[in-house]
């Protein structure tokens, strides 16, 4: 057991975050568990997406590994559903109109340097 007051207070906060880290890790074991019983639905993949983002959040997580568990999740259920994109009819694909161009703005004249004063000439007397 610690001695010195902030060693102390560091035990008390540490077991806190251990609490808060355990929850967060809880409950994305149990949405990914009811996600990948029931790929099809809608509600486990956002309740998934939701617990990795808060996850990521707090740091339980690291981003990149939230990032690819996401893209996973998004994967698996996409493939489940069996949904294909399908490519638009022609007559439907609309272009975009060209963008305007800005009106031009003036350049800006940058003023000349301001001359020095001539030095004064000295003469030896």
């Amino acid at each position: 057991m610690p001695i010195i007051k902030s060693a102390k207070k560091r035990v008390k906060v540490a077991n806190k975050a251990a609490v808060r880290n355990s929850k967060t890790k809880r409950s994305l074991k149990t949405a990914l568990k009811s996600f990948g019983k029931a790929l099809t639905s809608k509600k486990a993949h956002s309740k998934v997406q939701s617990e990795l983002a808060k996850a990521g959040k707090k740091g339980v997580m690291h981003k990149n590994k939230v990032a690819r568990k996401q893209s996973q999740a998004a994967k698996a259920a996409k493939a489940a559903s069996g949904v294909t994109k399908k490519a638009a009819p022609k007559a439907a694909v609309k272009k975009a109109a060209p963008k305007k161009a800005a009106p031009a703005k003036k350049p800006v004249a940058k003023k000349a340097p301001a001359k020095k004063p001539a030095a004064k000439k000295t003469t030896k007397k």
